[in-house]
């Protein structure tokens, strides 16, 4: 079926009208403090059930005398969210909520940014298979496009419907993909343990989220097969032009966000260990929210919470003949609302930093 034509992008000072679908979560209220603050952006809809009629700032006090916080929230209707005039839509949906909304926003001519995994899987039957129910458009899922914006910026530039990377993915992925591209390691052998913050549990009443289950406590979850297995294993076959099996354990630890991956593989065969600090510059040389903290530089949750960069450093153990990835990023952030936006940015034809700048 034939895309229809996207629209012209705006002039130079105009502000670009966006609303934010299911704007109460912690995602949702990350997409509502940067678009607040960014420079080239009219919030015109937030949209939550629970908090229909109140205003952004009365649900998240932080924003009180912000401009534009007097906004207030409706229910997620296409057609009311379209009548505000947005051009864009970020979805903070669950997964198999978000599909359904997304193409009644893309019938309204609206370009789609989704959060959840909804169309993150290019194969319904592997969603089916690791979400545990059929998927909810796969009609679309060959239109949109899985959205690193430092691997695919002029697919993500031409776009009406962006599946954004999730959190532990990309902290997996930007530090694996230029390795694989150039044949350095073994596939077979890749390991990736993560920890992360509880905000990425979501903002949700669970008894095994409450402060004293979490606070002082960490532990593995998610084990053998966490949902964002499928992108990830995904996403690296992709680049390694083979299939991609990896062992991934998450773990949730007490802190409120950030996301710290360290991820091991065997070098190839006749591989240098200059090689992979050479592949990881060339990869991301210039790229704005990627640090490259070069070889035996460890990556640390506390430099980037509250940002949209990634730190990635590295090391090689010639015991083990393994190169050890070290990684850290805001869940929240690079991992989440940070990204959309970095999206974002180049689907509407604006600086990819605009509204991110911060340390």
């Amino acid at each position: 079926m034939a895309s229809p034509e996207i629209p012209a992008m705006p002039k130079a000072m105009e502000r670009v009208k966006a609303a934010i679908v299911g704007a109460s979560g912690y995602t949702g209220q990350e997409l509502v403090r940067r678009l607040l603050l960014h420079p080239q952006v009219e919030l015109t809809a937030a949209t939550s059930r629970q908090e229909e009629g109140r205003s952004l700032a009365d649900v998240f006090p932080r924003f009180r005398a912000v401009p534009g916080a007097e906004l207030k929230f409706i229910l997620p209707d296409p057609d009311a969210i379209a009548a505000t005039g947005a051009r864009f839509a970020f979805l903070a949906l669950p997964h198999g909520v978000a599909a359904e909304i997304g193409r009644a926003l893309l019938e309204r001519g609206l370009r789609v940014i989704d959060l959840s995994a909804d169309f993150r899987i290019h194969d319904s039957a592997v969603y089916e298979e690791f979400y545990d129910h059929a998927h909810p458009a796969p009609d679309l899922l060959a239109e949109a496009i899985y959205g690193l914006p430092e691997v695919r910026p002029e697919e993500i530039k031409a776009a009406r419907l962006i599946a954004s990377p999730g959190c532990y993915p990309t902290s997996i992925l930007l530090p694996l993909l230029p390795l694989l591209r150039e044949n350095l390691i073994d596939p077979a052998t890749v390991v990736a343990n993560s920890m992360s913050g509880v905000s990425g549990a979501g903002r949700k009443a669970d008894l095994s989220l409450l402060f004293c289950e979490c606070n002082e406590s960490a532990r593995a979850y998610g084990v053998p097969k966490h949902r964002h297995l499928s992108e990830i294993e995904q996403e690296l076959s992709l680049a390694a032009g083979q299939p991609v099996v990896i062992s991934f354990i998450p773990h949730l630890i007490p802190v409120n966000a950030g996301i710290a991956t360290t991820t091991t593989a065997k070098l190839g065969a006749g591989v240098d260990r200059a090689q992979i600090g050479e592949a990881l510059e060339k990869a991301y040389a210039g790229m704005p929210f990627v640090r490259l903290l070069g070889e035996g530089q460890p990556a640390d949750t506390k430099r980037v919470t509250g940002t949209n960069f990634i730190d990635i450093g590295w090391v090689h153990d010639p015991r083990t003949d393994r190169v050890i990835l070290m990684s850290a990023e805001d869940n929240l952030g690079k991992g989440a609302g940070g990204q959309a936006i970095q999206s974002f940015n180049l689907m509407a034809g604006l600086c990819q930093t605009a509204g991110l700048q911060s340390v």
